[in-house]
Parts: structure tokens; sequence; C-alpha cells
């Protein structure tokens, strides 16, 4: 159960995690703009989306899923792990959240925090390296806005220098020697990120070996 924050809206507060959805079911309600938004992303990451909604857009249609056009019945969430709902119908919101409820299908709901188990964050992602950004379902919008501001500065170096240190890494264990031990704080602070983003990973390589 939620707790009451600030303004009456329930507090959001919860656990981030990393959810692999690569294969698995995800139901979306709603074929509107807003569902379009939601399913680009579910699609991208391998997830096997079924829609369903009365009227479905052109554009979702052209995503290559499950289409069902009609209204929501609790039955459609079987077997999904995930569910997201999408519509401007709070009856039809709260109808999917107790569905989902009921068979343990974790739920998200666009703005509306009252019928949700998850929340969705503000992502900036470069190759593997992922920054998520969360106001507890307070304000989006300045989720959005340091999202706009951390991906001006995580630019493609860091997915480049994500491989180096997972190299580095790797090599380390294969040698014997934990990695939790090394000094990789001295590597970030001897500017390693300004050498992988002027290109130069010969550099970039003898200084994480030297401060390793």
């Amino acid at each position: 159960m939620t707790n009451a924050a600030a303004g009456g809206r329930p507090s959001l507060t919860g656990w981030p995690v990393n959810l692999l959805i690569e294969g698995r079911k995800v139901v979306v309600i709603g074929g509107g703009r807003i569902a379009a938004r939601k399913i680009a992303p579910l699609v991208e990451l391998g997830a096997l989306v079924t829609v369903v909604a009365p009227l479905i857009r052109d554009e979702i249609r052209a995503m290559a899923l499950t289409v069902v056009e009609r209204e929501f019945r609790v039955d459609d969430l079987d077997d999904a792990w995930f569910v997201v709902t999408a519509t401007d119908q709070p009856a039809v919101n709260r109808a999917v959240f107790e569905a989902a409820e009921t068979r343990r299908v974790f739920c998200n709901s666009a703005d509306d925090p009252a019928n949700c188990s998850v929340t969705l964050m503000s992502l900036v992602r470069q190759g593997d390296l992922v920054v998520a950004i969360g106001s507890g379902g307070r304000s989006p919008a300045l989720a959005t806005w340091l999202r706009q501001h951390v991906g001006t500065e995580m630019g493609p170096e860091y997915s480049a220098l994500v491989e180096l240190l997972s190299e580095a890494r790797e090599s380390m264990r294969a040698e014997g020697h934990s990695s939790e031990d090394a000094n990789w704080q001295k590597a970030f602070e001897s500017g390693i990120v300004d050498l992988v983003r002027a290109g130069q990973m010969t550099e970039a390589k003898e200084l994480l070996r030297a401060c390793l």
C-alpha cells in the first residue's frame, strides 16, 4: 500500500530496478498518442507487446505487435509480466490496476499514481550505461528536465568508457584479483573521461593501468 504524500497524492517512493522484458508479454491498454510513446521503448527492448483499445493509431499498428481492438477485459492480463495503462478514463485505469493486483502483475498507469504499482523514470542511456531520474511521481516534468540536463553531459564517450572499464575489470578477475580493491575513482579523477572523449583510447588504457 502507498502512503499519502504532500498534496494528498500517494507516495511513490520505491526500489529502482532494471526490468528485463525481452521475450516477455507486456500489455498496453490504450491506443492513442501517449500509448504510442510508451510502446516504442518496449518494442525496442524486445518485449512481446499486446495493445488493447477500441481505437488504435496507425503508428501503433506499424510497430509489429499484437493488436486487439476492443475494450479491456481482465483476461487480457493472462500470462502478462507487466501492464501499462495509457487512457484518459479513470474507471478503465482502476479496472486494469485491480486486475493486475489480483494476478500479481506490475502496473503503470500514465499520470494516475493511485493506480500504479510501478512508476517509470526518465532515462539517459548510452550503451549499457543508464541514468534513471525520478521524482516519486510528484513532478515528472522536473525529471524530464533533469534528463535533458544530464543528457547534454553524458555523450557517446561514456558508452566507450563502459567498454574500457568492463575489459579492465574482467582482466583483473581473470588474473585472480578482486575488482573491488581497485582504485577506480583515481582513474576518473585523473582525466580518463576526457581522454576517451578525445578518442585517445591508447592513452586512456595506459592511464587506467597506472591507476589500478
